[in-house]
């Protein structure tokens, strides 16, 4: 049998603040009082010698209950040894004239607040705690000082932290508009996406995103191990100079080895999409426009590396590289899909009916395509390898010469164009398999896509951001061929 340690002599509320304490404890978790300057309570001992005759008053005939004791028949002390003050007990609502007990005259130069004897009322910090919560802040009983005037108990100079409105000084309520925390709904959230109040950190907007516009959707999310999503996309339709619609989708995926990632996939995205829809409307024609738009992009994201300064401020841990992404774009425009890429984000095809064979309409710019178009491997051999996703071509200030790939195509059947990031594709990589992925009824519900296609990665465990975007493609059966 384990031999039990000495218990230190209990205490059951602290001094100060009234607080419960456990056995053992040398300071109040609460306060701070410390508990080795009060005296320890006495051994329970009996007031009454035990075979003492007491005489109990009986009833006066009234109505009143009698008194259960008269003062000095029974001797007591309190907790320090000393005589308890006679006082009478009474019945009518009236409070009987006592004369102050040791304990009083000890605690009266120590107390303040308006209880203390011959002093005014106090003020400022040394002000007696506010009222816990339940107890009207309003009240100037002593309930709501946590003691009552001339009891003799210690109050604390400072506020209770945990009291009710207690806000060390300054406002707790957060400014009309502000953001709230999500996690304790009542702190106002800093620039910085901390909790003012708790310090926890908030979603980030970019955490998970959502965008459907009429026939086109795209869903982004930071997946299950990323610190933030790294990923961007745009989704936007114009009309080309007859009037037939033209509809955008553009997805870029930030490297994450580089400075500010998420910043060079916003803006990539952003300056391709924006010069899509100023050049289409003029004629030029879809190929053409997405070539332009990608150098467009790589534009934006060369002008970040020229920020001065930018960079440390961004992520000052971060080895110098130039912000880098890469880019994948789709347009459908009439009969023509046009698709345009740097880097290894990827574009699908996949029929409505399923019943033609689905294909990848992109070639990454990786090691790995480098080496099985060499000849050098198979691509079963070259994406086992280690360095199969190294991508040998993006967008950024130290890319080497900028190619940007672009292609077209006329469809014979409708289906669905996914234009999506690796953290997509690394979990369907093959076509049958995306096309697996894929829900029949995608053309009609593109927004339900993509949440399903984004769901599979991060079923399969999210190691990545996963960004992908559905443009259903509808074409007449007569419009066979393709360029």
């Amino acid at each position: 049998m384990t031999p039990q340690m000495p218990q230190q002599a209990a205490r059951s509320k602290c001094p100060g603040c009234e607080e419960p304490l456990e056995s053992g404890d040398l300071f109040c978790g609460a306060c701070g009082y410390d508990l080795s300057v009060v005296p320890e309570p006495p051994r329970d001992r009996p007031t009454v010698a035990m075979g003492t005759q007491v005489d109990w008053p009986e009833a006066d005939g009234s109505g009143r209950p009698g008194t259960s004791q008269r003062p000095g028949e029974v001797p007591g002390t309190d907790s320090g040894g000393r005589e308890l003050p006679g006082a009478a007990v009474r019945f009518d609502g009236q409070a009987a004239a006592a004369a102050p007990s040791p304990v009083q005259e000890a605690g009266a130069a120590a107390r303040v607040g308006p209880g203390a004897p011959g002093g005014p009322e106090a003020t400022g910090p040394e002000a007696p705690r506010a009222a816990g919560p339940g107890s009207s802040s309003g009240s100037s009983s002593g309930s709501a000082s946590g003691s009552a005037p001339g009891s003799g108990d210690f109050q604390p100079a400072a506020p209770d932290p945990r009291a009710a409105g207690h806000s060390g000084g300054h406002a707790t309520a957060p400014p009309p508009g502000a953001k709230l925390c999500v996690a304790c709904r009542a702190g106002h959230v800093d620039p910085d996406g901390y909790c003012e109040n708790c310090g926890h950190a908030q979603p980030r907007e970019r955490d998970h995103m959502e965008q459907e516009l009429g026939s086109v959707a795209a869903v982004s999310d930071r997946g299950l191990r990323h610190h933030r999503n790294e990923d961007s996309f745009a989704v936007s339709s114009t009309a080309l100079p007859d009037g037939s619609p033209a509809v955008i989708a553009i997805v870029c995926d930030g490297v994450s080895s580089a400075t500010r990632p998420d910043d060079a996939s916003s803006a990539a995205a952003s300056s391709a999409n924006e010069h899509l829809l100023e050049s289409l409307p003029r004629g030029t024609h879809p190929q053409q426009a997405m070539h332009d738009a990608i150098l467009a992009a790589a534009s934006a994201v060369n002008s970040l590396a020229a920020e001065p300064g930018a960079a440390m401020e961004h992520d000052p841990h971060r080895h110098q590289n130039a912000p880098a992404c890469t880019l994948v774009g789709a347009v459908a425009a009439g009969d023509l899909l046009v698709v345009g890429w740097v880097g290894d984000s990827r574009a699908y095809w996949v029929p409505d009916d399923r019943g033609g064979p689905p294909a990848r309409l992109t070639e990454d710019d990786s090691w790995a395509a480098q080496m099985v178009s060499a000849g050098l491997m198979s691509e079963a051999e070259a994406y086992a390898d280690e360095r199969a996703h190294a991508i040998t071509g993006w967008l950024g200030a130290d890319a080497y010469e900028l190619e940007p790939h672009t292609a077209s195509f006329k469809p014979d059947r409708p289906g669905v164009v996914v234009v999506c990031t690796d953290g997509l594709w690394n979990y369907a990589e093959a076509p049958e398999d995306m096309a697996q992925v894929l829900p029949a009824d995608a053309a009609g519900r593109p927004l339900h896509g993509a949440q399903v296609l984004v769901g599979h990665a991060l079923d399969g465990g999210g190691h990545d951001n996963v960004t992908v975007a559905v443009l259903p493609f509808a074409v007449p059966r007569q419009g066979a061929g393709s360029a």
